[in-house]
């Protein structure tokens, strides 16, 4: 006898199915977008803007009453510990920088050698050594930290594709190469953050840097990536010193965009620096790095409540300085530029020795060899 009971479970199934409800999928409200009404909220441009003019300015030079050389030695005391370069002093003490050679090559008037520097126990930096030949006493160095890009070598002369050599040759970041044409020894560095001190993500993704990452873990320690770059030509001066036929008066530094940068603070530290040349990268921060989009590796804590650049430069006062800049730089706006230098004037006034000169280019955002290479020429016949 055949069973009913999986005939009569199979039909009471089919009759649940049949009358369950059927369910649609729950349809989500769609706004539209609202205009936005900011009646009664205050403008953030407002906010940040009453920042920075409340900002303390301890050491603007218009407002300090004691003396120069106090006033240099707080200010870049405090400087220093802003950047990180002093906890880098006390942690790194008693390290010495050693490098090694990895190629050279002969450019005719010249060689052209590719070293890497251990700067700090585990960072090692790319750097290209331009040496003029025939050359047999001791020579001026020049050093040129390169700005954003992610040919590191570009200043030294080493081009990738025509738009690097338009970038070197017409807009004049060949400086390496142009020091070494003048018989200087010049050398070329890596910033850190960039071509093979990128972060692992950032070799991987070919990303132009790594400052964004480089931010981040520095501020976690108290460091700042201008600081770092700072540390960076202190240990290149340091090493070129003991192994290079370098004339100690005749150290210059010299880069462009964040180049200068670099340039601009590691003149304002080191005090070994004899002539130090900005390019593209000295403006008020308020119209300059605060006013547009800018990497983060500009951002330096508490900055404002030192100075501004214009006093930053009057580290320098007493030895040379030549900022840079065109007169279309869409960064770093010339009248911010020109703001900043008559500050930076009064404290070499006071000062009473070295010089000091803006060169307004007629173009915008590059460097321009003519002013710069005539002021480091005047400089060094006056001494």
């Amino acid at each position: 006898m055949i069973s009913r009971r999986p005939l009569l479970v199979t039909l009471a199934l089919l009759f649940s199915l049949s009358a369950a409800p059927v369910f649609s999928q729950e349809t989500k409200p769609v706004y539209s977008r609202p205009q936005v009404d900011m009646t009664g909220y205050p403008s953030s441009e407002d906010h940040f803007t009453a920042l920075y003019s409340n900002a303390a300015g301890k050491y603007a030079w218009r407002s300090w009453k004691g003396s120069l050389r106090k006033w240099q030695k707080n200010f870049r005391s405090e400087l220093e510990a802003t950047l990180g370069v002093t906890r880098m002093k006390k942690e790194l003490a008693g390290f010495k920088p050693s490098a090694s050679q990895t190629d050279s090559e002969d450019m005719g008037a010249y060689t052209r050698e590719r070293w890497e520097i251990w700067t700090e126990p585990d960072v090692l930096l790319p750097v290209v050594i331009l040496r003029p030949k025939g050359v047999e006493r001791k020579t001026g160095l020049v050093i040129t930290p390169h700005g954003h890009s992610k040919n590191t070598e570009l200043y030294a002369g080493v081009y990738w594709n025509e738009e690097d050599r338009s970038l070197a040759e017409d807009g004049e970041r060949n400086i390496a190469v142009q020091a070494v044409q003048e018989g200087f020894i010049a050398i070329a560095p890596t910033a850190r953050g960039f071509g093979k001190t990128r972060r692992e993500a950032g070799l991987k993704s070919d990303a132009t840097s790594s400052c964004h990452e480089y931010t981040l873990h520095d501020l976690l320690v108290g460091r700042t990536p201008v600081g770092d770059r700072v540390w960076d030509i202190m240990k290149i001066i340091d090493w070129s010193l003991a192994n290079l036929p370098v004339d100690p008066s005749k150290v210059i530094v010299s880069g462009h965009s964040g180049g200068g940068t670099a340039t601009l603070y590691a003149g304002a530290i080191d005090t070994r620096i004899a002539l130090c040349l900005p390019s593209g990268a000295f403006c008020s921060y308020e119209k300059s790095i605060l006013a547009m989009p800018h990497c983060e590796c500009n951002y330096i804590p508490g900055m404002l409540d030192l100075g501004n650049m214009g006093d930053v430069a009057g580290l320098l006062a007493g030895r040379h300085l030549c900022v840079i800049q065109g007169k279309d730089d869409g960064i770093f706006p010339i009248d911010g530029a020109r703001e900043e230098f008559a500050k930076t004037e009064e404290i070499f006034k006071a000062a009473g020795k070295g010089s000091c000169s803006l060169a307004v280019g007629d173009g915008g955002h590059r460097y321009y060899k003519e002013p710069a290479w005539n002021f480091i020429h005047e400089c060094l016949r006056k001494r």
